[in-house]
């Protein structure tokens, strides 16, 4: 298979070129410039900018592409129509976010999304409604050839969010860690190589549709289990009310990684059928945990991770204890 990728040295990008490249197709990168340039030297590249200059994807043929970074509808819309008669197959990651509150638990892509028309292309400012009115362009472009893959939190080794590495981090520290009660609470990601491997098995069979792509939902004592298993740590779980963490407040989903309050809790509840149907496999949890902690020792990644996009994820150690320290007054 000729597969086109849209960027594809950063995290997702760079799991599916791998997973392709073992499957032994052949890979056109396109991407602005040299980002990590020491990998996939078998790989062809084609330099070029989404936003202006296409001009080297012209008067080519793919048997399949791969979008994991189109989140602008007006720039979309440039490749879609470029690559329409170019590519047998448009392979687009959307996201889980698309969905409108109030969310169900077990929702399935059937689920409303948002249907407003964003005001900006800032996507930090309104990345769910750009992400939908992405899925919209390309059913308007590519009907039937295409796929809409609504990815939940994605992880593993090279994540750069460091949203779910603060947990095999932290719990590999040991001692008292704070969790968000209750145990049971569910939660979902996906590893990233999982996904890649699928968003290349998707463009190789042509598979066309909407998917819900996250693990399904798992409690998050279970998780946390696995942490202190895989790093043979001494940690000891101290699980907080919600309410008290909400009083003091508490970052959700990233000073607390994982952590939704209330209802929004299921919307990392996803029911993910569809996609299994359609070949989504799992690796062991324990995999993901265990990778991620030894790439992230391996490249000293921080328990706290700044980033200039998102922010800070991750819990810092003195706010940990002083919550802790609160929680055991009150009771």
């Amino acid at each position: 298979m000729r597969l086109l990728v849209l960027g594809g040295t950063k995290f997702l990008g760079r799991a599916a070129v791998e997973s392709a490249l073992e499957r032994g197709h052949q890979v056109t990168l396109f991407n602005r410039g040299e980002t990590n340039p020491e990998l996939f030297p078998q790989a062809e590249r084609l330099r070029g900018d989404r936003d202006g200059d296409l001009s080297t994807l012209e008067g080519r043929e793919w048997d399949a592409v791969i979008d994991p970074s189109g989140f602008v509808p007006r720039v979309l819309r440039a490749s879609a129509e470029l690559l329409r008669d170019a590519v047998g197959h448009y392979v687009f990651v959307s996201s889980i976010s698309v969905y409108r509150e109030p969310y169900e638990p077990d929702f399935d892509e059937d689920a409303p999304v948002f249907e407003v028309e964003p005001r900006t292309e800032e996507v930090l400012e309104e990345y769910a409604e750009l992400k939908a009115a992405c899925e919209r362009l390309l059913t308007e472009v590519l009907p039937g050839s295409h796929a809409s893959v609504r990815a939940g939190l994605i992880v593993g080794p090279h994540d750069p969010t460091g949203r779910f590495t603060y947990w095999p981090l932290r719990v590999a520290q040991g001692g008292d860690v704070l969790a968000p009660a209750p145990a049971e609470r569910r939660v979902q990601f996906v590893d990233v190589r999982d996904l890649g491997d699928w968003l290349v098995h998707i463009a190789e069979e042509c598979i066309a549709g909407t998917f819900n792509a996250v693990r399904p939902a798992e409690p998050f004592g279970s998780l946390l289990e696995v942490c202190r298993e895989v790093s043979g740590s001494d940690a000891r779980f101290v699980w907080v009310d919600e309410s008290f963490l909400l009083d003091r407040e508490v970052g959700q989903w990233m000073e607390l990684p994982l952590w939704l309050a209330g209802a929004e809790a299921a919307f990392i509840q996803a029911d993910v059928s569809r996609a299994v149907t359609a070949g989504l496999r799992f690796r062991p949890v324990a995999e993901s945990v265990a990778d991620t902690l030894a790439w992230a020792r391996e490249t000293g990644a921080p328990l706290v991770l700044e980033t200039d996009r998102l922010g800070a994820a991750g819990m810092q150690p003195e706010r940990e204890a002083e919550l802790l320290r609160a929680w055991r007054a009150r009771e």
